[in-house]
């Protein structure tokens, strides 16, 4: 029986009036000049529809040129904005920006602890309380430092094991690792400085590109490449650069994009992929505010898509290489997309999917014109591999063959050789996710060889899965699962027809939907989203006579969605994976006078850091030196 499709129903917009946003904490500096800071933090939060709290660690005098002092805040008042805060706005992310004083980032692990220690037991401690990162240890545009060694090591030491993403730049992460900061260095250093700071505790690195060196030319790369890994992706994540002078607040607004999306449900690699088009988006709206760096702009205009104004999709690679329009051409000039043979979108916005060449067969006859082979196993495989190529080359039908890639090469090729007409461009190869990440050195070097014979389908489920897709010039990029789908046992949230409509608009290739369609008013539901076309597996039926009946069936759904209302565009997509936050306690308020703070800090139990397996870190886990058990 088919499930409706609909927009799912934790699809997250900006929030209106009548609803409640989740909270996120920044515990960062006051910049007197409005760049960075708070000040970015708060627009970074606008612009996802998050509700910031922000917290005051440290005070500065600094203008668009640098800063010229910073005064910390002392550890009372600190507090008292922690503990105001706490019985009425409890967060579901604390991002932390300059500290400013190790007596701050004792408090952060304090108030990180309290909040995880409420987690239900085989829950995620990171689910119950993200804890973001950005260790801001000096000032991009210079002046009075922010840290020495004492509070570096108390980084080391209480944050990273807590972090649930840390996001410095390469002299940040050297700095943090015992090494000296420096920005320079070749990049294909920087995995294993993230690997090193996942050794010391961080449960995701995003080492940021922005600040790297000049070419030995004297020119800064088109493309801004970080270093992403996380427990679900690993990789380059990259953009083109934005050429501005205004750049302050950069660092701060990614960190605080990370944090508002992680609120949102997104896992680390999803919301890091949403940050880094927040940040190339405010990039592109900075502007001059003084004789510096001006600041930049987080809008929520971020999400509108490239075409509308919005920030580009980013480009993730494959291991440690560079995605492949970068690899195959370089920074500053990548091959245009596809790299592939381009996907003509059928006519009937159909996209079979078969499992033999009997069942192929039938889908022609019947009428359809793009069809893929899904043939699961390997006996008969290869008479099936040269009859379904024959039936669509009679036809003048597009055919992408899943799984066998290697067999259907071989295939293809003995009919490049063979045939005078030379290549078909009608033919595909459609790779999962877990297929192109099979993918070793020599493999990538065979698929892309034959990238002016063929076309290449890629699937996707979540948004670096997309951005992986895209950085690899795909034909097409597949969607799924559109709604839920009893052929695949999969751990994803059905996408519905706000994610499908977000693909769409932001991907660099086709989109097709896939998963769950079964009906005429399923494949009308998606057709609403404007995608290239709809994979129709079950729906076809399971004969000639049944995909006779149907085939026109789906055809004229396909026609009536294309003169229908489009679906109202999501202004950010729903979490593709499923997350259980634990309910929020309710807390009593809790009223204690700033003064009674300063003289009794040790006697709340707001201070008390919990036993390090309620909060998922290792027994060893400094405690900053506070009591290990309720005061």
């Amino acid at each position: 029986m088919s499930v409706p499709l609909n927009t799912h129903p934790d699809a997250h917009r900006a929030p209106s009036h009548r609803e409640r946003p989740p909270v996120i904490w920044s515990i960062a500096g006051q910049d007197s000049a409005g760049g960075a800071g708070l000040s970015a933090d708060q627009r970074a939060a606008d612009a996802l529809g998050v509700h910031l709290c922000p917290i005051v660690s440290a005070l500065t005098a600094q203008h668009s040129r640098g800063v010229e002092d910073v005064f910390p805040v002392p550890a009372a008042q600190l507090e008292g904005q922690l503990q105001a805060l706490a019985g009425d706005l409890p967060p579901r992310a604390i991002k932390t920006g300059l500290l400013g004083s190790v007596a701050a980032i004792e408090a952060v692990a304090r108030w990180v602890d309290h909040w995880r220690a409420q987690t239900p037991a085989g829950s995620d401690p990171h689910r119950q309380l993200a804890l973001i990162v950005d260790p801001v240890l000096g000032a991009s545009a210079g002046g009075t430092p922010f840290s020495d060694e004492a509070i570096v090591a108390a980084y080391r030491t209480l944050l990273l094991p807590r972090a649930t993403v840390i996001t410095p730049n390469r002299a940040e992460a050297r700095r943090l690792l015992g090494e000296p900061a420096t920005h320079d260095g070749p990049a294909a250093a920087l995995p294993a400085l993230a690997r090193a700071l996942r050794t010391l505790g961080a449960r995701s690195v995003v080492i940021t590109g922005g600040d790297a060196p000049m070419r030995s030319d004297g020119r800064t790369s088109a493309h801004c490449l970080d270093w992403l890994d996380s427990p679900h992706a690993q990789g380059w994540l990259t953009a083109p650069r934005v050429p501005t002078p205004h750049t302050h607040g950069t660092g701060c607004t990614f960190a605080s994009g990370v944090a508002a999306a992680w609120a949102l449900g997104h896992v680390e690699a999803d919301a890091i992929v949403l940050a880094r088009m927040l940040t190339h988006h405010a990039l592109a709206r900075s502007h001059a505010a003084g004789q510096g760096a001006g600041p930049v702009m987080a809008h929520a205009d971020f999400a509108a898509g490239a075409q509308a104004g919005g920030a580009p999709l980013p480009w993730l690679g494959l291991g440690e290489a560079l995605p492949w329009q970068l690899t195959l051409g370089d920074a500053d000039a990548p091959v245009p997309a596809p790299l592939f043979q381009p996907f003509a979108p059928p006519p009937d916005g159909l996209y079979g999917i078969v499992p033999d060449s009997v069942q192929l067969g039938h889908a022609l006859q019947a009428g359809l014109r793009c069809v893929q082979l899904r043939h699961k196993n390997h006996i008969g495989l290869q008479a099936h591999l040269d009859r379904s190529v024959a039936l669509c080359q009679a036809q003048s039908a597009q055919l992408f063959i899943n799984d066998h890639w290697r067999a259907a090469l071989q295939t293809l090729a003995h009919r490049f050789e063979t045939e005078s007409s030379g290549p078909n461009a009608a033919v595909g190869l459609h790779l999962g996710q877990e297929d192109l990440l099979a993918l070793d050195a020599s493999d990538r070097h065979t698929l892309l060889d034959a990238r002016q014979r063929l076309m290449l389908g890629l699937s996707s489920h979540s948004l670096w899965e997309l951005a992986r897709a895209a950085g690899c010039g795909a034909s097409l990029i597949a969607c799924g699962p559109v709604q839920p789908t009893t052929t695949k046992d999969m751990p994803w949230v059905p996408q519905g027809t706000d994610n499908l409509s977000w693909w769409v608009r932001h991907s660099p290739a086709p989109v097709v939907a896939i998963g769950g369609l079964l009906t005429p008013d399923d494949v009308q539901g998606v057709g609403r989203c404007h995608p290239a076309a709809a994979c129709v597996v079950r729906g076809l039926g399971q004969d000639l006579p049944d995909m006779q009946a149907q085939v026109p069936r789906l055809q004229q759904a396909w026609r009536a969605a294309r003169r229908a209302e489009p679906v109202s565009l999501a202004h950010l997509p729903h979490p593709c994976l499923p997350t259980h936050p634990a309910p929020t306690p309710v807390h009593a308020p809790i009223h204690r006078t700033i003064p009674e703070l300063a003289v009794r800090p040790s006697t709340l139990a707001m201070h008390t850091l919990s036993l390090p397996e309620a909060s998922g870190l290792p027994a060893d886990t400094p405690r900053a030196g506070l009591p290990a058990s309720p005061a």
